[in-house]
């Protein structure tokens, strides 16, 4: 199993993420002309992000990958409660297929966080 010397560092990187992803889920949507632009690609990223650095720092996988899909989940409904945004099973749909994807990345390389810090002075 590979171990991170700077694991501290990877997880407040990775919590910074989940923060930024949890304010621009929840704040009100910024107003620019239509675009006809799909957000699903935003939702994928963001979700494959989390997971594959959360898959970096966690080798069991399963425990980041319910819980980003517990987020996803939890953002949409309370997205649904503000009043200026809209709960959607399509986001939490790309959502699940961002986590999804973020999964099988870490899963086929699992040591990208290990390569960085060899590299680390």
């Amino acid at each position: 199993m590979n171990t991170l010397t700077h694991r501290h560092l990877w997880l407040a990187i990775g919590w910074g993420l989940v923060i930024l992803v949890t304010v621009l889920s929840l704040l009100p949507p910024p107003s620019l002309p239509d675009a006809q632009v799909n957000d699903k690609f935003s939702h994928i990223l963001a979700y494959f992000t989390l997971m594959a650095w959360f898959g970096q720092i966690y080798p069991e996988r399963l425990k980041p990958f319910l819980a980003l899909l517990a987020m996803g989940a939890a953002l949409e409904v309370l997205q649904g409660m503000t009043g200026y945004r809209d709960m959607s099973a399509y986001d939490m749909l790309a959502n699940t297929v961002g986590v999804t994807l973020g999964w099988l990345a870490a899963r086929l390389r699992p040591d990208l966080l290990v390569r960085l810090e060899a590299r680390l002075p």
